[in-house]
């Protein structure tokens, strides 16, 4: 297995350092946050973990909401790769593949449905409701690139396809780590209220 990039370690916990990400494969020192160009979420702090409302624990889950600033000047487009970080294969797990994000400061909303998303890693085109076994805490790596260049994608390409088409049109990157834990404690408490 490669080595995780040195100028990316400081800004993923090593939990997360996975060299497959996208970010390590794409992302450089010099288009790391550049311009100040930085992803957050109103839902979660970088590191924290995922509410339930965003994974396979609660049924009418959805996406969480992120907010990206303005990337530098000459972005044409933002893309959005959100994979798991934890695994021990070649390639990390995707949850979320998504393009056609205009090159200028934004945000989806919790839930929204964006311009065009690619195949997961079950074969969908939708948020992959992260769903570790109970007790396994995952980490989950959202990151976000600015291109110089509109990509010409079909709808319900794959990763492999998406990064491709990404070589050598990166103008910035930034990533926002979440973690989530299997299992939950849905029912705690109940025994002690059923008389």
């Amino acid at each position: 297995m490669t080595e995780f990039p040195a100028w990316l370690a400081p800004h993923v916990p090593a939990s997360a350092r996975h060299p497959g990400l996208a970010i390590a494969k794409l992302g450089s020192a010099q288009a790391f946050a550049r311009g100040g160009f930085a992803l957050t979420s109103p839902a979660f702090n970088a590191g924290e973990p995922l509410d339930p409302s965003f994974t396979a624990t609660e049924e009418d889950a959805v996406a969480p909401p992120l907010e990206w600033s303005a990337p530098p000047p000459g972005s044409q487009e933002l893309v959005l790769v959100v994979e798991e970080a934890s695994t021990t294969n070649a390639e990390p797990a995707c949850h979320w593949l998504v393009w056609g994000l205009k090159g200028q400061r934004g945000k989806l909303l919790e839930g929204e449905t964006p311009p065009r998303t690619g195949k997961n890693a079950v074969g969908n085109s939708e948020w992959l409701l992260p769903d570790p076994p109970e007790g396994e805490t995952r980490q989950y790596l959202f990151q976000l690139f600015a291109t110089d260049l509109p990509l010409v994608l079909m709808p319900g390409a794959g990763r492999a396809e998406l990064l491709a088409s990404l070589q050598g049109t990166i103008t910035a990157c930034a990533v926002l780590h979440a973690t989530f834990t299997g299992g939950g404690d849905d029912d705690a408490g109940w025994e002690d209220d059923d008389i």
